[in-house]
Parts: C-alpha cells; sequence; structure tokens
C-alpha cells in the first residue's frame, strides 16, 4: 500500500510516498477530512499558514490522536511559511504551530522565495493603492533561508526545506547553504515533470514533494490518451495512475480531497512498470517539444521565479 511506502530525507527521517493535501480544501470540512484520512491510512498531512485552515487541520490531528490509534510521531506533519512572513520565519512557524495544536512539524518549507510587504495592508496579500501585491523586491530568498537554518537547533521543526523553487533559484541558494534543504514541494505531473528540477534536486540530495498531480480538476490529463491507455492496462482510473507516476520517480506526492470515498479511493495506487514510465514520460516529452508544458498554479506575483515555461512572465 503506497500510503505504507516511505522515502529517506536527507536528515535520516523517513517522509511518506503518499500524504494528504489540505490546499483549497473546503471550510468546515478539512477536520473530518483529515481525521478520517489518518484513519484510513494516511501518515503525512501536508498544510501552510497561507491554506487559512490549519486550525481545521489541527482539530483533524487532534481527534486522531483522542482515538488511541495514533501517536505524534506516527504522522508527518508539514507545514510552510507564507511570504509575508519570510523575514521573520521563526514567528511565521510559531503561528502555524498555535492552530495546529503542535510542539512541533516534521518538515517546515519557504512556502514561495518572494517577500511581501511585512508590513503591508493585509496579513497575507497586501496590495498597493494600484491593486498590484506589494513585493519587497530588493529581498533576497538567500536572507530567508539563512532565517530557517536556525529553526531545527529550536526543536520546533525536524526539518526545513523549499516549496517552488526552480533550478536557478536553487543554484542561487545551494552556495549558502549550511543546511541543504531536505525537500522542494512542487507542481509536478506529466503535463510538468520540471525534469531540470527533479534531477538537480536527486544530485544534491533533496526530496521533491509533488502537488497538484491531477493537473486541474476536470483537466486534459485526465483524458490524455497515455494516461487513459495505463489506466486501463492496471484495469484503474487515471487519477490512480497520476498519483502513482511519483513513486517510480523517487517522489512523494500529495492527494487531495474531503469526500471520504475519494480520499480512500486515493490511497490505492498501482506499481507502474518501465513500459508505463516510458510511455507517461514520451507524452511529456512531446508536449515539451510541442511548448504546450502547462503550469495550472502560478500567482500572480509578476515576478520572475526561473521556471523555463515561464521565463517571460
Amino acid at each position: 500500500m503506497a500510503a505504507q511506502k516511505t522515502f529517506k530525507l536527507n536528515t535520516g527521517q523517513d517522509i511518506p510516498a503518499l500524504g494528504f493535501g489540505t490546499w483549497q480544501a473546503e471550510p468546515g470540512k478539512v477536520e473530518t477530512a483529515v481525521a478520517y484520512a489518518l484513519k484510513v491510512g494516511y501518515r503525512l498531512v501536508d498544510g501552510a499558514y497561507c491554506y487559512g485552515n490549519e486550525d481545521e487541520v489541527g482539530a483533524g490531528l487532534a481527534e486522531a490522536f483522542a482515538s488511541g490509534a495514533l501517536r505524534r510521531e506516527d504522522v508527518f506533519v508539514v507545514s510552510k511559511v507564507w511570504a509575508t512572513y519570510n523575514t521573520r520565519v521563526e514567528l511565521g512557524l510559531d503561528k502555524s504551530l498555535k492552530s495546529l495544536g503542535l510542539d512541533y512539524v516534521d518538515l517546515f518549507l519557504v512556502h514561495w522565495p518572494l517577500l511581501l510587504n511585512p508590513n503591508g495592508n493585509d496579513d497575507k496579500f497586501p496590495k498597493l493603492p494600484n491593486g498590484e501585491r506589494d513585493i519587497i523586491r530588493s529581498h533576497n530568498h538567500v536572507d530567508t533561508w539563512k532565517q530557517m537554518e536556525k529553526l531545527p537547533a529550536t526543536g520546533k521543526t525536524r526539518a526545513i526545506g523549499v516549496s517552488n523553487y526552480s533550478k536557478r533559484y536553487l543554484e542561487q541558494l545551494l552556495p549558502h547553504a549550511t543546511i541543504v534543504p531536505a525537500v522542494n514541494q512542487i507542481e509536478n505531473h506529466p503535463q510538468l515533470p520540471q525534469q531540470e528540477i527533479v534531477d538537480l534536486c536527486r544530485a544534491k540530495g533533496i526530496h521533491i514533494m509533488a502537488y497538484s498531480p491531477l493537473g486541474s480538476t476536470g483537466g486534459p490529463l485526465m483524458t490524455a490518451e497515455p494516461v487513459l491507455a495505463v489506466a486501463k492496462k492496471h484495469g484503474v482510473k487515471p487519477a490512480a495512475v497520476l498519483l502513482s507516476y511519483h513513486i517510480p520517480r523517487g517522489s512523494t506526492v500529495l492527494a487531495k480531497s474531503v469526500t471520504p470515498e475519494r480520499i480512500k479511493e486515493n490511497l490505492a495506487l498501482v506499481d507502474l512498470d518501465a513500459d508505463d514510465m516510458r510511455a507517461l514520460d514520451a507524452y511529456s516529452d512531446g508536449l515539451a517539444r510541442e511548448r504546450k508544458l502547462r503550469r495550472y498554479v502560478y500567482p500572480p506575483f509578476g515576478v520572475e521565479f526561473g521556471f523555463p515555461d515561464k521565463s517571460n512572465l
């Protein structure tokens, strides 16, 4: 069962291959969904301050622990510092811990490598009078990482990592890092394999966590011919193929739902063989050649993050 499979981080920690994601989860349903996910076998819960639902995530965790079936150390909990806190990362972590009702998280990530004005007109999305995002453009993301490196010694997080880091940004960061990020969490699926990031992370011992593995709801990935062919071969739904795709790549994948039936369904991953992976990789390569790679998650920051498909903004 994929929920039981783990990978080893550069910290020595085991991280589950399959995690439960909470981004854009319907308010009021997150607590029940988290508790149910843990009950049926998930052992990783991914959250973030920016998602605005860590209170509910914490309540779901508390419910699972209160049942006696799980202990805190049985669950790998992930949170992320939001961009308005990238000069105050410990404060960001403290706020998440308070909402989650925990003493520590297992992994704490830099959500995006930019600084939104910490003294702006909104806690999460400050704007300028003209409506544009209020970004401090003089900020260097390496400075945020230097703050992150102080966190493991506090005992408030077991590991630190990054999210939405391109190859270029990693190459800017790594020469200055005394702690190599344990993880880079990125959008990843056959329409956006981001192989240049995956290969660099593999070479540097940085584990990939894949978010938005299905692309978008009802998106073209679910009906892509190679995905349907592999699904038919294994007698599963396309979603199972798209989630399973990450395991042979050595990555952790985040499955997202608040529907009990689908939460359970997403646990049933399949072992994709070399032929399956070749077919999916060939699909990715074809999209790359035709310049048809598709990124579904790209907030309108107006910042050049170094992703090749977005290099002209």
